[in-house]
């Protein structure tokens, strides 16, 4: 059974920085692209930042770029999102997600499995 378990949110100060970490079990970790994806209230799903099989290709949303930073430890089976300068938009549930090896192109729709979320808020 896959489970990705993510830690890491709470209530931070605009400006301030927050780093998440998601611990994965039951799949082969290096098989798999990874992904951090966020849902603010009332808003869809986006894709955050992803991660390829070996690290050598990330990419970001425009609206975290230079503000964000993923990695993977292959050998932990973590995956983690350090978040610096937040801002009250930044506000939402935070997803860990495992796509397909073949691609850092992670959508809602090609995700495997999923986490079950931590909570961002940046207050203002």
């Amino acid at each position: 059974q896959v489970q990705l378990i993510e830690s890491g949110g709470r209530t931070v100060q605009t400006g301030g920085s927050l780093t998440l970490s998601c611990q994965a079990s039951g799949l082969i970790f290096s098989d798999n692209s990874l992904g951090w994806f966020r849902q603010a209230p009332g808003k869809g799903r986006e894709l955050v930042s992803a991660i390829s099989w070996h690290s050598t290709t990330t990419r970001y949303a425009p609206s975290v770029k230079g503000r964000f930073t993923i990695s993977r430890d292959n050998n932990l089976n973590t995956v983690t999102l350090h978040m610096n300068n937040l801002q009250p938009e930044d506000t939402a549930v935070y997803y860990c997600a495992a796509g397909p090896k073949s691609t850092v192109v992670l959508t809602t729709t090609n995700i495997e499995h999923w986490g079950q979320g931590t909570q961002v808020t940046v207050s203002s």
